[in-house]
């Protein structure tokens, strides 16, 4: 096969998964390396850059990092990646002095953001040291969005999401909160030279199932009841607790009733265990807070007396796939399921909602009823107006409406300045030795076999006692060091030079997961099946040398490799090194010629 272009970004994205697997392309082993130093606040300021909330998505990160942890190619559990950023917002230092400074004079553009959650933070954080006069419509009181309204304080503590925010808007920007925008048109003709959307998706969906109206007193849609909990508009629930639906939302409903009355608390879901779109952990914590999950079940009538919710009747279904491969849920034909409840809530979805915004404004929406947003640029059909986070495409997490807000900055700054939005600007990329001398380099490369460490939970009784207090406790410095420790430094590259090699197969010896190969070159698939150990993870790139002096050619199985460095430790030529890749994605400073 053609040999592999060591220098090419494009073969790293496919061994430093973590960090692509990160919509925001937060370095997520160079910050894990810097925790292991006790450098917590240079770690919390890498993420912070990228990331924007370290401390509320070391608590509420959906994860997309941790599936593709290089960790679970040699064992089930990946490193605790999300609740490692945790550990830099718990012990950094005062990081006034680190923050962008206000801006030193404005550079005559004014920009609107409608709403205060997570993708409008994140690009009045792009857009406010660069002089940018930014101004941040919100209806609630306070910024957040639907981290503050629908993330429960068990799980988030309003002193994080103040602390965060606070970085953000001290930034220096108008916050017009208590002030509902209810017209797009109407912002047009205001003094604005852009304007970006980040209002979320706000509108719970509901049930018709026969009942509901009868019933509406105690059926609640779940999203506006976690916001009246959050808010204290609500502070208990009947003893008796439905919960239907499989996402999140669903959890922190569920997890919310147990803290406020709810003694007999369930959830009910009409796909199975595994099909639920709740994160695995998530599930995981009700179960743990003896909340059973009851799966095969679509809501058939809510049932009631005199006005009063008595319960649900569920059918029981089964998933069925036709010829296509298409499924459906069709009646087992089993009788049907009744559970009593006082109380029902409804997380079965979340849709976007813009009666807000005029039809006749420039700005078209496609058959869903959504805005036609640009995937890269997030620019609408309005040259002035963007989008970002669950308004662009829908109900999705912090994490990607952050790095929406991102590539938003980006496309407004450049808008603003009279460039292209389309002319993205290429991300810095480095690969720098790590040897400092023979035996010396500048990584700890003694890799732990320490299985991944549990964050340590407040006893169930207590937790269940109080809606606002935290149940995870976080790692502390002793764990967090150890659950660094098992990173496998994967932006820390082996990177052969031929010219170097005198082929004495030291490299070979040496290797603990019979990775490297010195063989004939052959087509790939013949080539996977004639190395020291097959190659059979496909979506893996193999790493193949030009060829040597003996006609071979040096083969290395990227897949399973350690990074250890101990090839580059052993080779007596120095033809191996170990190299760090290390990618800087280019947000709105620097992004413009001009």
């Amino acid at each position: 096969m053609e040999p592999t272009n060591i220098e090419a970004p494009e073969y790293f994205h496919k061994v430093v998964d973590c960090q692509w697997a990160c919509p925001a392309h937060t370095p997520v082993p160079e910050y894990i390396r810097l925790i292991a130093q006790g450098r917590y606040t240079d770690a919390y300021m890498i993420n912070w850059k990228s990331n924007v909330f370290p401390g509320i998505l070391g608590r509420t990160c959906d994860r997309p990092c941790e599936p593709a942890c290089r960790r679970v190619r040699v064992e089930e559990e990946p490193v605790a990646i999300c609740r490692l950023k945790r550990v830099a917002a718990d012990n950094k230092d005062d990081i006034a002095d680190r923050l962008p400074p206000l801006a030193a004079q404005r550079n005559g553009k004014r920009i609107a953001l409608v709403g205060a959650g997570p993708a409008s933070l994140a690009v009045a954080r792009d857009l406010a040291p660069l002089g940018y006069e930014l101004v941040i419509y919100d209806g609630d009181a306070k910024a957040g969005g639907m981290i503050r309204s629908q993330i429960p304080r068990f799980r988030l503590p309003e002193s994080v999401i103040d602390e965060e925010v606070g970085y953000i808007t001290g930034l220096g920007m108008e916050m017009r909160l208590g002030e509902r925008i209810d017209s797009l048109k109407s912002l047009l003709t205001k003094d604005y030279d852009a304007i970006f959307v980040g209002s979320g998706a706000p509108r719970g969906r509901d049930l018709d199932v026969p009942g509901r109206a009868e019933a509406a007193a105690n059926i609640h849609i779940g999203i506006d009841w976690l916001s009246s909990v959050s808010f204290g508009h609500i502070e208990k629930i009947g003893r008796r607790v439905i919960v239907l639906g499989g996402g999140n939302t669903a959890m922190d409903c569920c997890r919310t009733s147990r803290r406020l009355g709810g003694e007999d608390v369930k959830v009910i879901v009409r796909s199975g265990f595994d099909e639920m779109k709740a994160s695995p952990w998530e599930k995981e914590d009700a179960m743990h807070e003896d909340i059973p999950i009851l799966n095969w079940l679509v809501p058939k009538e809510f049932t009631h007396e005199n006005g009063k919710l008595t319960g649900v009747t569920f059918e029981k279904v089964g998933a069925v796939f036709d010829e296509k491969g298409r499924r459906k849920l069709l009646p087992t034909g089993e009788p049907d399921e009744h559970y009593p409840c006082d109380d029902v809530l409804v997380a079965v979805g979340q849709e976007n909602a813009f009666p807000w915004i005029e039809r006749d404004i420039g700005l078209d929406f496609n058959e869903w009823d959504m805005p036609v947003v640009d995937e890269v640029t997030f620019a609408s059909t309005n040259p002035k107006v963007f989008f970002g986070g669950d308004a662009a495409f829908g109900p999705k997490n912090i994490i990607w409406a952050v790095a929406h807000g991102h590539d938003a900055a980006i496309s407004i700054h450049k808008f603003c300045q009279g460039e292209s939005v389309a002319d993205r600007p290429a991300p810095g990329v480095t690969l720098v030795s790590q040897k400092m001398g023979i035996h010396e380099w500048s990584y700890d490369n003694d890799i732990s076999n320490a299985l991944r460490h549990r964050v340590p939970l407040r006893d169930k009784a207590e937790a269940l006692s109080n809606v606002k207090l935290e149940v995870e406790l976080g790692f502390n410095l002793g764990v967090g060091f150890k659950e660094a420790e098992r990173c496998l430094n994967c932006d820390i590259e082996t990177v052969f030079a031929e010219p170097l090699c005198i082929e004495c197969d030291a490299c070979v010896d040496i290797c603990p997961m019979d990775c490297i190969t010195f063989t004939e070159n052959r087509d790939e698939t013949d080539l996977r099946h004639h190395l020291s150990a097959p190659a059979l993870n496909l979506e893996q790139d193999l790493y193949v040398s030009s060829l040597l002096p003996t006609g071979r050619v040096m083969v290395k199985d990227e897949d399973v490799c350690l990074h250890c460095g101990l090839c580059a430790e052993r080779c007596p030529t120095g033809a191996w090194d170990m190299r760090k890749f290390l990618l800087n994605m280019t947000h709105a400073e620097g992004a413009c010629r001009m």
